[in-house]
């Protein structure tokens, strides 16, 4: 089961996200498995990160993966629900090692690793089509990469949600549940 969860800044994703996984999790008697992408460069990302580790409780493993998450995904086990924050995070991390990759060497592996993946996966995206155009070029080609990323795993995805103001939005329904 793959579960993408999309939306804008601070519009409660993280939040959906997390209470979606929990429930799986109950139903089913999973592992949860929190797979951090971001990285603590400044206070205030790591206030950030350490308000998510409280929320999300002391019942949750974690991995830390900013940049190997197709490899991270081909090694989890069946029998677990894992929760990625965030898919975009992980895209801006490899541009930045990798600034002149194409989509397809950044997207492909990925996007094997999720279809083989045995795991239940939710992943948390930022919607960035939805704002003004950047000016620059390599902003531009964020965006264009992060909206492309967004529709290939949403046509590989099971169940796709949109997240605004903090209310759901199923935009891909589940086709059994």
């Amino acid at each position: 089961m793959i579960h993408l969860i999309i939306g804008g800044a601070r519009s409660g994703k993280s939040s959906f996200a997390l209470q979606q996984a929990n429930q799986r999790a109950a139903v089913l008697g999973y592992h949860k498995q929190f797979v951090a992408t971001a990285t603590p460069f400044d206070a205030e990302m790591q206030a950030r990160i350490e308000r998510h580790q409280q929320e999300r409780g002391a019942d949750w493993s974690l991995a830390e993966v900013p940049l190997q998450l197709a490899e991270h995904l081909v090694t989890a086990n069946a029998g677990s629900v894992l929760l990625i924050d965030c898919l975009t995070l992980w895209l801006n991390n490899r541009l930045y090692l990798w600034p002149d990759a194409d989509f397809e060497q950044l997207s492909d592996p990925l996007l094997s690793a999720l279809a083989s993946c045995p795991a239940d996966v939710l992943l948390i995206a930022n919607e960035v089509g939805l704002g003004v155009i950047p000016m620059g070029e390599e902003t531009r080609r964020f965006v264009d990469y992060a909206g492309w990323l967004n529709q290939a795993v949403a046509r590989l995805a099971d169940q796709v949600t949109l997240v605004s103001a903090g209310l759901p939005l199923v935009l891909k329904p589940m086709a059994h549940q």
